[in-house]
């Protein structure tokens, strides 16, 4: 059941400095500046993050922190290390000393993070292996079908991302065509859904795009005159690849895998409609602690575990691109 919850009251003063301070900036720097500038057009794009940026980020620190009362607590990351936290801590109240011996420790969040991130890497290492010579064929000038290819990888983007998933239930499903086909030809049915491949098998179809197009932006902008220049100091095709295109292209990759390992480890869809229930990663979890229990701050605790480990390998990739060169989607 999900909870009726209001904003606290600094939420509300804090709205209302942000749109107060832009108005006045925006008045100071026109009356500074006698006139309107370039620069001013960026202030609604910066009232925006703040609004539903940094705002939403302070809600769920100050949800993650506090109790349903409001009051400060650190239950909420027990709760994430101990799925058992609030029955044990009813026990030990209603027990005493008595029911220490029927503590346990319940590690449902714990696994089902390390699950996540297993799966997450999983499927940035096969985009990673998949995009790579797609993005290098797409950015050979020589190749004629490149133009092809960008367009056969964009054409699936314009369709919904449900959709998308929905999909494949058709293509892996019992009575599906795969099954179907196999049935045809005298062999028995597999099983394709349900199950951890058919979730990788997702997410790799979904993600794969974010690996590859920022790949492509970086070969494509490559100066072809260095793998020119790399042959006529003797290197072979395989030589210029290593020595040449691959330390190049690493700001694109550092970009793909981020792009790619980010939403892999926090997506809920993708397992709930391939992996049938079977299956539970991080996002799941998450989402299942704000609509289905209605409990804002265990959701929240998690929500702000995940943040952090975000920001934490981010901060490890942004180690091989410090000047973020990485190539965007367009």
């Amino acid at each position: 059941m999900i909870r009726n919850l209001t904003l606290p009251w600094w939420a509300w003063i804090l709205m209302g400095l942000c749109l107060c301070g832009f108005v006045a900036l925006v008045v100071i720097t026109v009356r500074r500046n006698r006139g309107m500038k370039r620069s001013l057009f960026a202030a609604p794009y910066t009232l925006w993050m703040i609004l539903f940026t940094v705002l939403p980020v302070l809600l769920i620190a100050y949800y993650a922190f506090t109790d349903a009362n409001g009051a400060f607590t650190l239950d909420n990351f027990r709760n994430f290390w101990d799925s058992n936290y609030e029955s044990n801590k009813v026990i030990l109240e209603v027990m005493g000393e008595d029911g220490a011996a029927y503590v346990t420790r319940g590690t449902v969040n714990v696994d089902t993070l390390v699950y996540s991130l297993w799966m997450a890497f999983q499927c940035t290492l096969i985009c990673l292996i998949l995009g790579y010579p797609a993005a290098l064929f797409m950015a050979d000038r020589h190749m004629k079908l490149g133009s092809t290819l960008v367009v056969l990888f964009i054409i699936p983007m314009w369709m919904n991302f449900l959709l998308r998933t929905i999909a494949w239930m058709s293509l892996l499903e019992d009575s599906g065509l795969i099954n179907s086909f196999l049935k045809a030809l005298g062999f028995n049915g597999v099983q394709l859904m349900y199950n951890s491949g058919a979730v990788l098998l997702g997410m790799v179809y979904n993600f794969l795009p974010f690996m590859v197009f920022p790949i492509y932006t970086v070969l494509n902008k490559m100066d072809y005159r260095l793998s020119e220049a790399a042959a006529d100091l003797g290197c072979n095709g395989w030589q210029t690849l290593y020595k040449v295109t691959m330390p190049l292209s690493v700001p694109g990759v550092i970009s793909g895998i981020t792009m790619v390992f980010m939403p892999s480890v926090t997506t809920f869809f993708i397992p709930r409609v391939l992996g049938g229930g079977n299956t539970m990663m991080f996002g799941d979890l998450i989402e299942s602690k704000f609509l289905t229990e209605g409990n804002w701050n265990v959701g929240s605790a998690l929500s702000l575990i995940m943040m952090v480990l975000i920001l934490i390998s981010l901060s490890i990739l942004r180690k091989a691109d410090p000047n973020g060169e990485g190539g965007g989607i367009a």
